[in-house]
């Protein structure tokens, strides 16, 4: 058993209702609770009122962060929250961003037309859960066909500009070998202003849609069946 404890999911399609349906069978095999949406919702949304697909996996460590991001998913006691099934399908949500990554490489949001499914991991250097699950992301990250699905990962702690030795350090001690961003203030508008605590981790189909976020760690084998999920629906 892995360290996955609650899961939040808000369905925005039939098809990704046909997953949540998948997900919520595995979460109760597993002995997991398959909850409905938290009510608040992530400030990634800018004030929108659409609702959208939420993957939130609060799970039993992770670091917390002082960014302004989106409040923690709380409700852990009780009954569980019912999700709000949209009455229409639901608009797609896109964000503009442009930064440069520890090997000098300039990237855009461009870079999710690469790709089937994009997974954005914000770690911090200071983040033990962070890192203690990095060594899987890069096995996942070569394991998969690029045009299939890719990993970016986001340092959120070290800027453009400033000192990055201890990060290439940590990537290459973790064999987390896929292209990891530097914050500035273009990332910081469109991603790191929904962090709360690190890791958090975003999906992100061929188009450039949003499909949902995770915040905290997890197994490769949890990660690996939630990305092979999302790849059969997209």
């Amino acid at each position: 058993m892995g360290k996955l404890h609650e899961i939040f999911l808000i369905p925005v399609s039939d098809k990704m209702k046909s997953f949540h349906l998948k997900w919520r069978k595995a979460c109760l095999t597993r002995g997991q609770r398959a909850l409905g949406a938290p009510k608040s919702l992530s400030r990634l949304l800018m004030n929108s009122s659409i609702s959208f697909l939420i993957l939130s996996l609060v799970l039993l460590c992770g670091c917390a962060g002082d960014s302004g991001g989106p409040p923690a998913a709380s409700e852990t006691a009780g009954e569980p929250p019912t999700a709000e099934e949209p009455s229409e399908e639901a608009s797609p949500i896109f964000i503009t961003f442009e930064g440069t990554d520890l090997e000098g490489n300039t990237i855009s949001q461009d870079i999710f037309t690469q790709s089937k499914l994009t997974m954005v991991n914000v770690w911090a250097t200071y983040c033990n859960p962070c890192l203690s699950e990095m060594p899987g992301l890069g096995e996942l990250a070569a394991e998969h066909d690029a045009e299939e699905f890719q990993i970016i990962g986001i340092v959120s702690d070290v800027r453009e500009g400033e000192d990055q030795a201890l990060a290439e350090s940590l990537v290459q001690n973790t064999g987390a070998n896929y292209p990891h961003l530097l914050a500035n203030d273009s990332i910081d508008y469109a991603l790191l202003a929904g962090v709360s605590a690190v890791p958090t981790t975003f999906f992100f189909d061929g188009e450039g849609a949003y499909l949902g976020s995770v915040v905290g760690s997890a197994e490769k084998s949890e990660w690996e069946e939630l990305i092979h999920g999302l790849l059969e629906e997209l």
